[in-house]
């Protein structure tokens, strides 16, 4: 019995709570209910119920004031486009409702109320009438009201947009222009001022009609303002919009100018290339000829029309080696590799390299890297300059043969003592001790060197200021007498330019000279004349 009265008793108090906890449950869930969802009384209303930024329910007026807006962003987005003209401030201002539970705002025209109400994170946003001056009914306000917003918005933009934009019909008639085209037609018109509507068509470019079935179209257009002499250039573009099409210009003087320039320029330097004796041969990154002169032609003897047809630089290469413009290869794999090297070369800027050809003319072909991968090739005739250097080392190589024909030693210094020239026989008549080259020595060590393999005499002194003296000089001639018994006469004479030649020739039978005969008659230089070696 007292088992069962407990059991009652558990079963009763389970009842008591199931009870309390289904009444909280009704209790709580009718404010979330009616807040989550519509009820039947507000279809005419202009209601929104909001999860965050997702729509979750609204009345039929709501839902067409919403379809107004620009479809982009969350419905909440969308909404507060809608919402911003007249409740100015609406993001910062709904940001509080989850503090404050409820809000109400009136609109800046005061025409309409907005209240927001939250619970568990769902928001319920009425649209109401005030009363006040009444005479739009519905969302069409409000979608009126953002329309205007975007219309405002554009227009200021358009209008401070500083190039002219303008809108026109299938026939060409401008049906809108921004205040950019309207100062521009001013500008064109006799009195400085036009009123008139439409305004004059400035660019005279195809119409709507006259267009293709391309969208856009871009076009380069001058217009020169009244009392002014200077053309005004703008890069015209025109897009196909409906019937008609939209244009706009944009200012190009400066681009003008610039291509100008360039173009003066590039023609300055056509005209330097053509009057180069040197050949210049540019080839573009892809290796065809993109740039020649005059002096390509003449050097290489190539077709004008061969060179015209931009042959790739193989093709170049292989005329050239065709009508023997270029030294003749030994096999054809080793040029086809020297093609390849010479293009490397050329690209580093380290390719140099002389040709002689078969005709006997000499060039050198020099290659050069451009820009963008470009390399430059080009050709002097230096013929005249082989031709010459070869004469002068002829020249050269007979003097000294001359010169080691003769059977005295000959030595020949410069102004500053320097040995410029010397024959055989004096290497082999004087001879250092150290196995030094005689021949490299300046006149004040030749002179030590004479000195010690002579007897003692005041001459060598003599001849060492004789050298390098500036003023008049005579032929003189000496005696001198070597250690090792033989006799010698030393000659000095002036040359040129300062120069002095010494010669030493073996003294024959029947002559004889003094050491000090003929110096004594050598004007020898004063204090302030330098000599070498003093």
């Amino acid at each position: 019995m007292t088992t069962l009265l407990a059991i009652a008793l558990v079963f009763v108090a389970f009842l008591v709570a199931f009870a309390v906890l289904l009444f909280i449950g009704l209790f709580d869930r009718r404010p979330s209910g009616g807040i989550r969802q519509v009820s039947v009384g507000e279809r005419g209303a202009i209601t929104f119920v909001f999860e965050n930024e997702s729509l979750l329910d609204a009345t039929t007026s709501a839902r067409d004031l919403l379809t107004s807006a620009p479809h982009r962003g969350t419905d909440w987005a969308r909404l507060s486009i809608l919402l911003e003209p007249r409740f100015p401030g609406l993001e910062a201002w709904i940001f509080e409702l989850a503090d404050l539970g409820a809000m109400e705002r009136v609109s800046n025209d005061g025409t309409s109320l907005l209240r927001a109400e939250w619970h568990d994170g769902l928001a319920r946003i009425t649209l109401t009438s005030t009363g006040v001056d009444d005479t739009e009914i519905g969302p069409d306000k409000y979608a009126v009201a953002a329309l205007n917003r975007e219309l405002d918005t554009l227009r200021a933009a358009t209008d401070r947009t500083p190039f002219p934009i303008w809108q026109e019909d299938a026939s060409g008639v401008i049906t809108w222009c921004n205040r950019a085209y309207l100062d521009l037609a001013d500008s064109m018109e006799e009195g400085g001022q036009s009123y008139k509507w439409p305004p004059t068509r400035l660019f005279a470019g195809p119409t709507a009609e006259d267009s293709s079935d391309a969208e856009s179209r871009r076009e380069r257009m001058a217009l020169t303002p009244t009392g002014e002499e200077t053309r005004h250039w703008f890069e015209v573009e025109t897009r196909l919009n409906g019937d008609g099409q939209i244009c706009t210009a944009i200012p190009a003087d400066d681009l003008v100018k610039a291509e100008v320039s360039r173009t003066e320029f590039v023609t300055t330097l056509s005209k330097t290339f053509a009057s180069l004796p040197i050949g210049l041969a540019i080839f573009s990154r892809s290796r065809e000829l993109a740039m020649f002169n005059p002096a390509l032609l003449d050097l290489t003897t190539l077709p004008v029309d061969f060179l015209v047809s931009k042959p790739s630089l193989a093709a170049f290469l292989d005329r050239l080696r065709e009508m023997q413009m270029m030294p003749e290869p030994k096999d054809y794999k080793s040029w086809r590799q020297r093609i390849s090297d010479l293009v490397d070369a050329a690209r580093n800027g380290t390719y140099e390299e002389s040709w002689t050809l078969p005709g006997g003319q000499t060039y050198r072909v020099t290659g050069r890297p451009h820009p963008d991968g470009a390399v430059a090739f080009l050709f002097e005739d230096i013929s005249a300059e082989i031709g010459l250097a070869r004469r002068y080392r002829a020249e050269i190589e007979t003097a000294q043969a001359t010169l080691d024909a003769l059977p005295s030693a000959i030595a020949v210094f410069s102004t500053s003592g320097v040995l410029t020239l010397s024959n055989s026989h004096y290497a082999g008549l004087w001879v250092p001790e150290d196995g030094s080259d005689p021949s490299t020595m300046p006149i004040y060590e030749a002179v030590e060197l004479w000195r010690e393999a002579a007897l003692p005499s005041a001459v060598w002194d003599q001849i060492k200021g004789a050298v390098g003296h500036a003023g008049p000089r005579e032929t003189v001639e000496t005696g001198i007498s070597l250690k090792d018994g033989r006799s010698l006469i030393c000659r000095v004479v002036p040359l040129p330019r300062g120069f002095t030649l010494i010669e030493f020739a073996q003294v024959t039978a029947g002559e004889s000279r003094d050491e000090n005969d003929g110096f004594a008659r050598f004007p020898m230089p004063s204090r302030s004349v330098v000599g070498v070696g003093n």
